[in-house]
């Protein structure tokens, strides 16, 4: 499924881009070739030169600009240029730089030109008012084939970013992963294993209970939970590393990987660090709020991913035996039921909301720093106990670091080539133009349960990336308020999913699996689950 969803991102890009760049062509939409009123307004005694550079101020009337363009803004434009007089010739070369206030299309239009501020292009005088102030228009640089130029950034930069992005985690695969084999050696992973083995046996019956694999599953999913996305990422490709020695097909995804990498698609974590950390820098006067919202959304999404791995780990199947396989997951279908009408109770009840704002031990505050306090002290105790214990049990434990370290070098660069294909395909999709297109689509939908426009993209781009994902939150926070209900709404759903696209094509790229299965069903079923939580708590307590 991976191999379709990848080349529908690629042709869905570039056929966009394409399609837009066509239409804009034939719409003239950058006015190529035609002259724009303005007027120069030279400032400081200085004047119009007919000999030497100067400096002036274009203005330009709001509906002349909007008329010209057919866009429509509301405030004058004013920009400052330089004039550079060109003899011979009725046409001046004028160059000026914008800013993010300035109008989009010229934005767009310094685009094109390979620098982000800065427009060249023609200036004629066609009357001199005084000596710093004359009427001219201005004739501004061809622009074509925009998008597929963005598309062809985009490919490369975010090519550069997967790279960067394998080569960072090379020191933290090493160091994780030297320490996971200290504990490995010394037996503490099958202890913890052994403790967890009630649960782990109903989420991966096809696992033994002291294989390494369970361990590591353990240790990625507690420190995804704290916040630890440093330590969470190795624990978690050593998980698949050991679960693919258990696969008796190699290069397809067994049951036990698709329903991890659920839990994982799922981003449970008990504190949402970074949105909290962007909601504090806006301003808020309750960062932490979110941490209760986050909690129920990620757990809905968590309960929705296992259930959707469960239930899509059985098909096709077999005539006869629909009716034995719901009768041997009734009791797991009815526990999930029960806990989710439980969660559902207590919010409509009133108590999540009084838990969430009263004070005292419950408050967001409280559970924030009690939480951090384990965050901050988690990894330094890790590797003391994980190491002491080695020492204690008499492991070799320099040596046996630097075993579990080389392997953390191979995966780490193992995994380059997919997170590169992966990641471009991601950047085209949205630079051709193609995630607008979707949002414009699923807006009918949308509207329907409730979800406000301003959050729709914030939504879709989630699953697909997580720098992306969070300059469209710290955006709409800026525009709408850290407090507002539609600034809490995205603040929770960054907190409370995580990077599908990302965690597959890292994850199973790191065990060369080709067929995954039902894994990317099972974590956009979860993705759309948390969507569909958080959407429903922060309106119940916010809206």
């Amino acid at each position: 499924m991976l191999n379709y969803v990848w080349l529908a991102l690629l042709f869905l890009g570039i056929g966009t881009a394409i399609t837009t760049d066509i239409i804009n062509q034939d719409q003239n939409k950058f006015q190529n070739g035609n002259p724009l009123a303005v007027t120069m307004e030279c400032s400081g005694g200085s004047q119009i030169q007919s000999d030497k550079s100067y400096q002036t101020n274009l203005n330009i009337k709001a509906s002349d600009f909007s008329s010209f363009y057919k866009e429509n803004i509301t405030q004058d434009v004013n920009v400052n240029a330089v004039v550079t007089p060109h003899p011979g010739t009725d046409n001046d070369v004028i160059n000026f730089k914008i800013s993010k206030t300035d109008p989009k299309i010229w934005q767009d239009i310094a685009t094109a030109s390979g620098n982000n501020d800065d427009i060249s292009g023609k200036i004629k005088i066609d009357s001199i008012i005084s000596p710093s102030i004359a009427k001219a228009h201005i004739v501004l640089e061809d622009v074509s084939f925009l998008k597929l130029k963005d598309v062809t950034s985009a490919a490369i930069d975010y090519a550069g970013s997967a790279v960067s992005i394998s080569l960072g985690l090379i020191g933290v695969m090493a160091l994780w992963l030297g320490v996971m084999k200290v504990a490995e050696e010394a037996g503490l992973i099958s202890i913890i294993a052994r403790w967890l083995k009630p649960v782990t046996k109903k989420l991966f019956p096809d696992v033994p209970p002291d294989h390494p694999a369970m361990g590591s599953m353990i240790m990625n999913i507690s420190a995804n939970m704290l916040g630890l996305g440093n330590a969470a990422t190795p624990f978690g490709l050593k998980a698949m590393e050991e679960l693919n020695e258990l696969n008796p097909e190699k290069g397809v995804a067994t049951n036990a990987m698709c329903t991890f990498l659920a839990i994982n698609t799922a981003g449970m974590t008990l504190i949402p660090a970074t949105a909290i950390a962007i909601r504090a820098a806006s301003g808020s006067s309750e960062p932490a709020i979110i941490i209760g919202t986050s909690i129920f959304a990620s757990f809905c999404a968590t309960i929705a991913g296992i259930t959707a791995a469960k239930i899509l780990e059985k098909f096709p199947i077999k005539k006869g035996e629909f009716s034995s396989w719901i009768n041997n997951k009734i009791k797991f279908i009815s526990a999930l039921a029960a806990i989710a009408l439980i969660a559902v109770l207590i919010i409509y009840s009133g108590i999540g909301k009084g838990i969430i704002s009263k004070p005292g031990l419950f408050s967001p505050n409280a559970i924030r720093n009690i939480i951090q306090i384990f965050s901050t002290l988690a990894i330094p105790l890790l590797i003391v106990i994980f190491i002491g214990y080695g020492a204690i049990k008499k492991v070799r434990v320099y040596e046996k670091f630097v075993e579990g370290a080389k392997e953390g070098f191979t995966i780490a660069v193992k995994i380059i080539p997919y997170l590169v294909a992966m990641l471009v395909a991601i950047g085209i999709f949205r630079a051709g133009g193609a995630m607008q297109l979707l949002i414009n689509f699923l807006h009918p939908l949308t509207n329907l349960i409730g979800l406000p426009a301003e959050v729709v993209p914030m939504a879709l781009m989630r699953p697909l990336s997580g720098s992306g994902s969070l300059g469209i939150m710290a955006e709409i926070i800026s525009v709408h308020g850290p407090d507002s209900f539609i600034g809490i709404l995205v603040s929770t759903l960054y907190g409370s999913s995580e990077t599908t696209f990302y965690v597959l094509a890292v994850y199973f790229g790191a065990v060369n699996i080709k067929r995954i299965r039902h894994a990317l069903s099972a974590g956009l079923i979860a993705d759309i689950a948390g969507v569909l939580a958080a959407l429903f708590i922060v309106r119940l307590l916010f809206g």
